[in-house]
């Protein structure tokens, strides 16, 4: 079994310009505050922290590394759409890691990571920019996922601790 750790939030270097928030073009220094994943494999999910939370706005993976692959053009495209569209608040990062440094790549548990954030992201943000994944299931369970807005039942409580939810 493949398992995952975190790190995040870490605060993503940008400017403000006449068109908006921007994704500086130099990151050694985001890449040296975040050393321990610079070269690991996994998922991440780019998101904007405004008030007391969070809201992921893409959600994407590696294969090769962090380093290599979160900031690519492509990337910042979908960052700064994002950004626009959102308007408020600063944006982070999280990072979703296998944590062992050599070895295969284990793909296939990546993408089932992958498509995971992208259906509970988009169950928090509906314009959640991937393409990838698109369809949300169809069932909820209230008070535990996609059941609606509301506060939890104590049973709903229990059981997602039961679950580890």
């Amino acid at each position: 079994m493949a398992v995952f750790s975190v790190k995040g939030p870490s605060e993503v270097p940008f400017q403000d310009n006449q068109g908006g928030r921007v994704i500086e073009e130099d990151l050694t220094s985001f890449w040296e505050r975040n050393k321990k994943v610079r070269k690991a494999k996994g998922c991440y999910i780019f998101a904007v922290r405004a008030g007391k939370g969070y809201t992921p706005l893409y959600v994407g993976k590696t294969t090769k590394s962090f380093e290599k692959e979160c900031f690519a053009d492509h990337k910042l495209n979908h960052y700064h759409r994002a950004l626009s569209e959102y308007g408020k608040g600063t944006p982070v990062i999280f990072f979703v890691y296998l944590d062992r440094p050599k070895g295969a790549t284990n793909r296939k548990e990546i993408g089932e990571v992958e498509e995971f954030l992208i259906q509970i992201g988009r169950t928090i943000n509906e314009g959640l920019r991937n393409i990838k994944s698109s369809t949300l299931p169809e069932w909820g369970i209230k008070g535990v996922i996609r059941g609606g807005k509301g506060k939890s039942s104590s049973d709903s409580k229990n059981f997602k601790k039961l679950m580890k939810l």
